[in-house]
């Protein structure tokens, strides 16, 4: 039974309503609009199976009849105006109860219908000591044969036992004689053993057509000889450098894309934007009445927030943060910082308190990101071209992390820029590094030969070999660019963990020494409080074997391995809010075009993306 129905307006208006029992119906719907009528619930109230069906007919019916009275009058005609709906309304309450009640009841399934009822009971017989392997193939070998009664061991022929495929055991009725169990068993065992040789034949039938394709042995010519000139099956090189093969591989080398221009980097997906279009297309399709009650669901009215308020939001939030590979202490200082910063705050009419906090630690993310002093290496580097002096630049990090890459990425951008540079190969430590380099340095020159710039060198290697004082090369490295007329230098150092003292005494060595314009630290995005404790223990081995008064510290970061995290960019924002230093450039690949500068906001969306 339906006691109670109300139509009402947007602006909260009672339009008509309905009473199906003797009380007034004032109290109630005044007090249900003092409130504000902040949550709808009614599917919890009714349980009455029309309700969904009664609420779009009467809504439709209302809405089509009085279209023309609801536009054109005030809010005052409406207060005292009548809509005689009275009778349309029973009309729909009966369509409605009678609909519901031409649905036959359900009846409970009774076992002659059920599957297990159509089994014959020999099925269902289990032998004792029989694996069910063994009980399966016994029913395929059955197959569809009609069995001719309804008995377990009623047939249509007389069939032995044992070839019937039916158990046979004392269970069954048929006792067999210490004799006839032997014989079975050892029949079972030749069977057995029969299949495990046909097994052997078969696989060793397949193994012969692989022998036949292996690949046939070399034949060395002047019978065996070591000769060099005969082993040697490289690429010819003329000076160091391959005659065919780097002209062939110089766009794969060079990579796509504008090499002068850093492009901002694009942490959407195609995925993404797909799963937004069809998460729009259901929020359309809905209703009125539908987006009218979602519009109201939730609100909170206007409040000033408490700690208990934010308490579980703020745990979610932490909690997301940490599965983004934000450092675990890290995401507990931002949660704390937005809680101070929201505590007391009064809130709209239509917040949550979920948006509120999450609007603010986008807020928070974002100035993160963007810190107050901004490196701009173009700009420094005519500066320096001015005062007649090379710009250097440091690279430092832990091992592994893409430091030679991306200085070769970086030497080719200021390349495209159209400045000169001069790599020095400071790590003396690694087997492979000054070869890497050199390699880098061919590649860059093919790309940017002395015949496009009049001829001049644009890129040249600085090398001294293995096991050199670092910082003895860098001093020698910067005066054979000043020199040369080389406008920046780009010192590759090698890979250090955090704890490793002495290293890290000649990492601060050779920056006290020589003062570079730029330190940048190259990290991975793929750490999480892996990066809080690089950063923090370099830049207090910088101060703490610094023997200036004034240590020289960590003035940017390079991003590294950025295609390989997805939407788990955590480590951006651990790095930026330990050391409050930009991100100057994020490494999105492996060719040389393959840098980008960091777009803050683009990392954030990434960063709250559920």
């Amino acid at each position: 039974m339906l006691d109670f129905f109300t139509i009402f307006s947007k602006g909260g208006l009672v339009l008509w309503c309905f009473q199906g029992v003797s009380d007034s119906c004032t109290g109630p719907v005044n007090a249900l609009i003092r409130s504000v009528l902040l949550q709808v619930g009614f599917q919890k109230i009714l349980t009455l199976t029309y309700v969904d069906k009664l609420i779009d007919d009467v809504h439709r019916l209302f809405r089509d009849k009085y279209r023309t009275e609801i536009q054109q009058q005030s809010a005052l005609s409406l207060l005292n105006g009548t809509f005689d709906f009275q009778n349309d309304f029973l009309r729909l309450l009966r369509e409605a109860e009678e609909s519901s009640k031409i649905r036959a009841p359900t009846t409970m399934k009774k076992f002659e219908d059920s599957e297990k009822a159509k089994k014959p009971v020999r099925s269902m017989i289990e032998t004792r000591g029989e694996k069910p392997k063994e009980k399966a193939k016994n029913n395929k070998k059955k197959g569809a044969k009609k069995e001719g009664s309804d008995g377990p061991l009623a047939t249509s022929k007389a069939v032995p036992a044992e070839k019937s495929g039916l158990p046979v055991g004392p269970e069954n009725g048929v006792e067999l004689s210490k004799e006839e169990l032997i014989r079975r068993k050892r029949e079972e065992f030749i069977q057995k053993h029969g299949r495990g040789m046909e097994k052997s034949n078969k696989s060793t039938k397949s193994d012969a057509p692989k022998e036949k394709g292996k690949k046939a042995p070399r034949v060395w010519e002047l019978g065996g000889c070591a000769n060099k000139e005969v082993l040697d099956y490289s690429t010819p090189t003329t000076n160091g450098s391959p005659e065919a093969a780097l002209s062939e591989d110089i766009n794969l080398i060079r990579g796509t894309g504008p090499g002068g221009q850093l492009q901002d980097l694009d942490c959407s997906s195609s995925d993404d934007e797909g799963a937004a279009q069809n998460s729009t297309k259901p929020s359309a399709t809905k209703g009125t009445l539908g987006g009218m009650f979602g519009m109201l669901k939730g609100l909170v009215g206007s409040k000033s927030l408490s700690r208990e308020d934010m308490e579980s939001v703020l745990d979610k939030m932490r909690d997301h943060l940490i599965a983004k590979n934000v450092a675990a202490d890290i995401a507990v200082q931002l949660c704390e910082s937005v809680a101070n910063k929201l505590e007391g705050k009064v809130m709209g009419t239509f917040s949550t308190v979920t948006s509120t906090v999450k609007q603010a630690l986008q807020e928070s993310l974002v100035q993160i990101l963007q810190p107050q002093r901004r490196v701009d290496m173009l700009r420094d580097i005519m500066d320096a071209q001015r005062r007649q002096r090379p710009y250097v630049v440091t690279f430092c990090g832990v091992n592994g992390v893409g430091k030679s890459t991306n200085l070769a990425k970086i030497s080719f951008w200021l390349l495209e820029n159209g400045f000169s540079v001069l790599i020095a190969a400071c790590d003396t430590f690694r087997a492979g590094a000054v070869e890497q380099l050199r390699t880098h340095t061919r590649r860059l020159s093919a790309l940017h030969p002395p015949e496009k710039h009049g001829g001049r060198t644009m890129v040249q290697l600085f090398e001294k070999g293995y096991g050199k004082d670092a910082a003895g090369i860098a001093m020698e490295a910067i005066a054979f660019a000043r020199n040369q007329g080389f406008d920046v230098v780009l010192v590759d150092t090698a890979g250090r963990m955090q704890d490793n003292a002495p290293l890290m005494t000649a990492l601060a060595k050779l920056i006290t020494v020589n003062t570079p314009d730029l330190v940048l630290f190259v990290g991975e995005a793929l750490v999480g409080n892996e990066a809080v404790d690089q950063l923090v223990k370099f830049n207090r081995a910088l101060a703490d074997h610094s023997m200036a008064q004034t240590p020289r510290l960590i003035d940017g970061i390079v991003l590294t391995k950025f295609d390989t995290i997805d939407d788990k960019v955590g480590a951006a924002i651990s790095m930026t809010y330990i050391t409050s230093k930009p991100i100057v450039f994020v490494g999105t690949g492996q060719t040389y075009c393959d840098l980008r500068s960091l777009n803050a906001k683009a990392v954030v969306a990434a960063l709250m993306k559920a």
